[in-house]
């Protein structure tokens, strides 16, 4: 029998184990996007796990909506949200983080995790990696469609795409 998929807000214990799963995640995803040099870094594991006690402990992070999802206890992935950050937002929410292991991808669990983090009708943003064939077919499945705005991210080039009312 499947271990049961469960889907919970994140919590400051939960870091070490978020931490893992996003490094993980870019390793899988972003061989080949992002310089080898950040994805091998061997303090990368621990720059996330510092990343995602802040984002879990600090008061500039309290409206964001943080949650992973995890079975037989251990976090399979993890997801955030918060108030938008672009300047020409017409819609409220950005949709910050999603990464599910890949061992785990096609399980729920990214769905799962959107709809934690992102209520279903609320016009939202996400910046994706492009290329990234498989998130953005994820994100058009979930409503999301391109703007035409791309931009040159802090690793990878992105594009930005939008879902809801107020996004068109």
């Amino acid at each position: 029998m499947t271990p049961v998929l469960a889907v919970r807000s994140a919590v400051v214990g939960d870091a070490h184990q978020m931490a893992r799963v996003h490094v993980d995640s870019w390793r899988q995803t972003y061989r080949g996007l992002m310089s080898d040099s950040v994805l091998d870094d061997p303090e990368l594991l621990h720059t996330r796990k510092r990343f995602w006690t802040g984002a879990l402990t600090d008061e500039r992070y309290s409206s964001n909506r943080v949650a992973v999802a995890e079975r037989n206890g251990a976090v399979i992935g993890i997801a955030m949200s918060g108030p938008s950050q672009d300047p020409d937002a017409t819609w409220t929410s950005q949709l910050f983080v999603l990464y599910v292991d890949a061992a785990h991808h096609g399980s729920g669990a990214g769905p799962a995790l959107l709809n934690a983090v992102l209520h279903l009708h609320e016009a939202a943003a996400v910046w994706v990696a492009d290329p990234n064939p498989r998130a953005q077919a994820f994100y058009r499945k979930h409503g999301f469609t391109p703007d035409g705005h791309s931009k040159a991210g802090p690793y990878v080039q992105e594009l930005r795409l939008l879902r809801g009312p107020g996004t068109a």
